[in-house]
């Protein structure tokens, strides 16, 4: 990995002190010099007494670095937002809090969306506290795959919700993402969501239409739960989360979910460099510094972590290259004809009514002579990219197109018709596709005081990533979406809880 401009020029810079260390130094023999008269008659004399200065210079480095490695390994008196979970309990000057976690997603808010001058109030949030530089969904790179894997730290092959529609072949049900009938079915929804875990540690919860169900296969609900409705205002939203904030102590939510679909549905509509897209960002970022203002106003700045992520980005798809796959060079029409069962957008999951096509057909994408045959590629199960971990589900279709960006799957009679202007769910890879993660609280005060330490300058992770606006903002390199949950779990203390994920363990150590 290079290193950041600012980290090239320390290094360069150091390169050149040792090299004139090595080469220049006044000290070094050199004998093209001229003799010098060495002012003691006796040699011998000299000799020893360049002994001792050495010695001594050699003790020396040796007391400091003793000291210095000491130093190193002595315990720095800990944070006091270290201890500040569970139980413990914190005044605002007038009521008492436990530590409190809000989680808030800005669906389809692109990481880069962030640079574009539009978002003062989140990035003066992200100053105060910590961004990343884009965090990477699991694939496909759809709303309800990944919103499901913010809350239950686990891939698509994990969790069961493998696409915003799909097939269930054990149950031969369909799961429509906008039909209550299917998608609010517990069986669905697989793994255990945060709030799931945090009520087993006794702890309150709510959830403002965060997408999925109200109830898991274990039969756990949020304590609140507001199900998700179109074109709320934000200030509504707001309103709701600071009414629960507000709740008496034995009625206050300690981890609260909130969701805001208004930006991923400007971006399908007129794609993502739009200028609707730019007015609804930046109303989001309003809504940002309006939480984060009235959060400080009832002094809770020390007590609630603010955590700001969203799913998935955008790209453009305004003017795609259409691959018809009823065309002859695809699937044609009667292999079409053959497909019962078809999951999932952009990208395209098949089932076939019978092993035979499903070999035939397959083979004959594989050998495909279509002229944008760059532009997709196909996968089984048995070759699905791993860095996917989109491969170990019965819900998985044995066959998948999978186009690039640039590109869209459709047929001759479907055409373009109804094809949105931006769109998601290509590669997890690609930079479009990247989430953006910005928190601020307990959490990201800890970070910012560990980077300010006397020995920041040392650690490997100071300023490394992207964007950094100056020196006093920490942007952390990109990581993946699955470990959020770790993340609600540390700032919560509820560890012990925590269910079977696919994060990292111990990913968040370091940070704290």
């Amino acid at each position: 990995m290079s290193l950041p401009s600012k980290s090239r020029k320390v290094s360069s810079r150091t390169s050149h002190e040792e090299r004139e260390g090595l080469l220049h130094s006044s000290d070094r023999y050199d004998p093209f010099e001229k003799e010098t008269t060495i002012e003691s008659d006796d040699e011998e004399s000299w000799s020893r007494s360049k002994i001792v200065k050495t010695a001594t210079s050699l003790i020396l480095l040796l007391i400091f670095g003793t000291f210095a490695r000491a130093l190193l390994r002595s315990p720095r008196r800990p944070h006091p937002d270290l201890s500040f979970n569970g139980d413990y309990i914190r005044s605002n000057g007038t009521h008492e809090f436990k530590r409190t976690v809000l989680i808030v997603s800005i669906d389809g808010l692109r990481a880069d969306y962030l640079d574009r001058g539009l978002t003062p109030h989140l990035l003066e949030i992200s100053k105060r506290g910590l961004r990343a530089k884009s965090m990477v969904p699991i694939f496909p790179t759809l709303t309800f795959p990944n919103h499901w894997a913010l809350m239950t730290g686990l891939h698509a092959e994990s969790h069961g919700i493998i696409a915003n529609n799909f097939w269930d072949p054990q149950s031969e049900l369909e799961f429509h993402y906008n039909q209550i009938s299917s998608a609010w079915i517990p069986d669905f929804w697989l793994g255990e969501p945060m709030w799931e875990t945090a009520s087993k540690a006794g702890i309150i919860t709510a959830n403002l239409m965060w997408p999925g169900p109200p109830k898991t296969k274990s039969g756990s609900s949020p304590t609140y739960f507001i199900p998700w409705k179109d074109k709320v205002p934000l200030s509504v939203k707001l309103d709701q989360i600071l009414a629960w904030i507000d709740l008496p102590f034995d009625e206050r939510p300690q981890l609260l979910m909130a969701y805001e679909p208004s930006l991923d549905q400007a971006g399908h509509l007129t794609g993502p460099m739009s200028a609707l897209v730019n007015q609804t960002l930046a109303q989001v970022d309003l809504f940002a510094a309006a939480l984060h203002d009235s959060l400080a106003d009832r002094n809770l700045t020390d007590i609630v972590d603010i955590v700001f992520v969203s799913d998935h980005g955008m790209t453009d798809t305004s003017h795609p290259t259409l691959i018809y796959v009823d065309d002859d060079d695809m699937l044609g029409t009667r292999g079409l004809e053959t497909v019962v069962h078809e999951d999932g957008w952009p990208a395209m999951g098949l089932r076939f009514n019978s092993k035979q096509n499903e070999t035939y057909y397959l083979e004959k994408l594989l050998t495909s002579k279509h002229p944008h045959a760059d532009g997709f590629d196909v996968y089984t199960k048995e070759t699905m990219p791993d860095r996917w971990h989109f491969s170990h589900h019965d819900r998985i279709a044995p066959v998948w197109i999978v186009p690039k960006i640039g590109y869209a799957l459709t047929t001759r009679k479907e055409g373009d018709v109804g094809m949105s202007k931006g769109n998601h769910g290509y590669d997890n890879h690609e930079p479009s596709m990247h989430a953006m993660f910005v928190a601020h609280g307990p959490f990201s005060a800890v970070v910012k005081d560990l980077h300010r330490s006397s020995f920041a300058a040392w650690l490997p992770w100071k300023n490394r990533g992207w964007h950094s606006t100056s020196d006093d903002t920490y942007v952390m390199d990109s990581f993946p979406n699955v470990e959020i949950y770790g993340l609600v779990a540390k700032l919560l203390g509820t560890e012990e809880h925590a269910s079977a994920n696919n994060g990292t363990k111990g990913f968040w150590d370091k940070y704290f």
